[in-house]
């Protein structure tokens, strides 16, 4: 290891250290970013924060559940394939299927639950490939910001800033350069008398006036270490404002990365009315009595009247009609006395 190396860059770290301390406590002056580079900076750093707030809420809409999304970005860091995970609609259609076949394929409502799951399932499929567009193509590129583009911009201005505090530490050095100087001259212009208090204050200046050189240097090399930090900070600052005017086409990306987003969730809501469609056509088909929660008093009504019941079964079936079932010739009471009841 430098020793030499490394003691220059912890001298150099605590300039800068102290040096921002000052500026924070308004006792040294700080120079400006020039170039709108100030500006630039702040519109990066807010396209940051957003970027991030949208990113987060539109991991929220394609997976709502917080252990999932855990789990799955503890998945991506580690860079392992995750276990595939069904959507909430194709869990929802597995049980209508399931309760579809219990109740039996061959009932009303036995069909209309193997129907419902089964365009349950496709609203899920339908799902699952938006998740997949809005991945790649929105959510991907967006992250490409955070986790690449903004870094270099910070590295850059964490070096700019670096720059800047050599630069106003340089011009401190040169200032204290020229108060040495012109403190010496006093000092040799003075006269020195033979009293206890003026040899004091003549000690304690001469202290003074060599501390001073020890620190600030002489004025001709304080200036040439101006001048060297002045061109690093220049060219540092013209090499950030180049880079953060990239902000404006990581816009234009975005708006096409936002356009592919929104087209992708067209698609899927049009697929998902679609096979809600079709659904509520086949669910149509299905003698609307053993759907309606009022065919049993629709039922008792016809027993009492005959005639509307011959009138409904001649009727062809609408989507809007019952069917009634024709009145059923119930036992009489003598001769139900011999029926055995379980």
């Amino acid at each position: 290891m430098d020793l030499t190396r490394l003691a220059v860059d912890a001298g150099q770290l605590i300039n800068r250290a102290v040096q921002y301390t000052e500026e924070t406590l308004g006792q040294a002056e700080k120079t400006e970013l020039h170039g709108g580079v100030e500006e630039l900076l702040t519109r990066a750093e807010s396209t940051k924060t957003w970027t991030d707030q949208i990113i987060s809420q539109t991991e929220v809409v394609l997976q709502p559940n917080p252990g999932a999304r855990l789990e799955d970005r503890l998945y991506e860091r580690l860079e392992w394939t995750g276990p595939p995970r069904p959507r909430t609609h194709e869990v929802l259609g597995d049980h209508m299927t399931q309760a579809g076949l219990e109740m039996g394929p061959n009932t009303p409502y036995g069909t209309s639950l193997l129907r419902c799951g089964e365009a349950q399932k496709q609203i899920g499929e339908a799902e699952r490939k938006f998740v997949q567009s809005t991945n790649i193509h929105f959510l991907t590129p967006l992250r490409s910001f955070t986790e690449g583009e903004y870094r270099t911009m910070q590295d850059e201005r964490r070096m700019l800033m670096n720059k800047r505090l050599d630069l106003d530490i340089a011009k401190t050095r040169l200032r204290k350069a020229h108060e040495a100087e012109a403190e010496a001259r006093n000092l040799n212009a003075s006269p020195l008398e033979d009293d206890y208090v003026a040899h004091f204050s003549y000690m304690f200046s001469f202290l003074r006036v060599k501390w001073l050189k020890m620190w600030a240097q002489e004025i001709s090399q304080a200036e040439m270490e101006l001048r060297i930090c002045q061109s690093l900070f220049d060219r540092q600052s013209e090499i950030t404002r180049k880079l953060l005017e990239g902000i404006s086409t990581t816009h234009t990306n975005h708006m096409r990365s936002l356009a592919d987003f929104v087209e992708a969730q067209t698609c899927y809501y049009a697929q998902c009315h679609q096979n809600a469609q079709e659904l509520l056509k086949q669910l149509a088909s299905i003698p609307a009595v053993l759907c309606s929660n009022n065919w049993q008093s629709a039922a008792s009504n016809a027993i009492n009247d005959p005639s509307t019941c011959n009138h409904v079964a001649n009727d062809p079936i609408g989507v809007n009609q019952v069917y009634i079932f024709p009145p059923i010739n119930l036992p009489s009471v003598s001769s139900a006395s011999h029926l055995h009841w379980y």
